[in-house]
């Protein structure tokens, strides 16, 4: 029996991969089959380092393509908004963390691999800090393996948004 994994994925982060796939299918692939045949027209192909540049760079295009078209097709798509989990952190929940050593409160949002960016305070559901996070609630500590030791956080705030 064939089970699809399925890949989680906010509302966001869908469209974020959507609108990356409309991209380029509608703008990228056509300006590259446009450099190939600039470069083929002109002659030999044996020493033509745009060609090979080209013809790389559609390789690239198209890989990412069947990978974006793949991760779609196998989306299930998590509207936070919708979830009723009795304030439970679960995928996609916006987490407000004080570090109970520090005092340092700092706020994420548990995402799939691909929607991750720590600069947007977007952790990955496989990281060490949500895998301690899943599960508690609003009120409850959390021991997240830190390169440093174990850091103690304090769940301040869990919401849906």
């Amino acid at each position: 029996m064939n089970m699809m994994i399925k890949t989680p994925l906010t509302v966001k982060g869908a469209q974020m991969l959507r609108d990356e796939l409309h991209q380029l299918k509608t703008v990228e692939r056509h300006a590259v089959i446009q450099a190939i045949a600039e470069a083929r027209a002109q002659g030999d192909l044996s020493e033509n380092a745009e060609y090979d540049a080209a013809k790389e760079k559609q390789g690239f295009i198209e890989g990412r393509i069947a990978d974006l078209e793949g991760k779609l097709s196998t989306a299930q798509i998590i509207d936070p908004a919708t979830l009723d989990t009795e304030g439970r952190i679960v995928f996609g929940a916006t987490v407000m963390l004080e570090e109970l050593e520090t005092g340092e409160q700092v706020t994420y949002q548990i995402v799939g691999d691909d929607e991750a960016d720590i600069k947007q305070a977007k952790i990955s559901i496989g990281s060490p800090i949500a895998r301690a996070l899943i599960g508690k609630s609003e009120g409850d500590t959390a021991d997240v393996m830190a390169p440093g030791g174990i850091r103690q956080y304090e769940i301040l705030e869990v919401q849906y948004i």
